[in-house]
């Protein structure tokens, strides 16, 4: 499993992140892609890296939003 160090806002220090889906296109928001999702090794607070944020058509973003785990 992938980890990277990043700061959790939970613990309040660096800490340990694993990948959600670490196998490529597993990921139910990203398929084809790595996934956004990271969780914290210490208390499994989840935060998002990497995503493509520039989404413009409103209907694409409502049906990304109900596809999020």
């Amino acid at each position: 499993m992938v980890q990277v160090i990043r700061h959790c806002p939970d613990c309040g220090w660096d800490r340990p992140f694993e990948q959600h889906h670490a196998a490529a296109g597993n990921c139910p928001d990203s398929p084809g892609g790595d996934c956004p999702e990271w969780s914290c090794t210490g208390c499994g607070t989840a935060l998002l890296i990497g995503f493509d944020d520039n989404m413009h058509d409103a209907a694409e973003a409502l049906e990304r939003r109900d596809k999020v785990a």
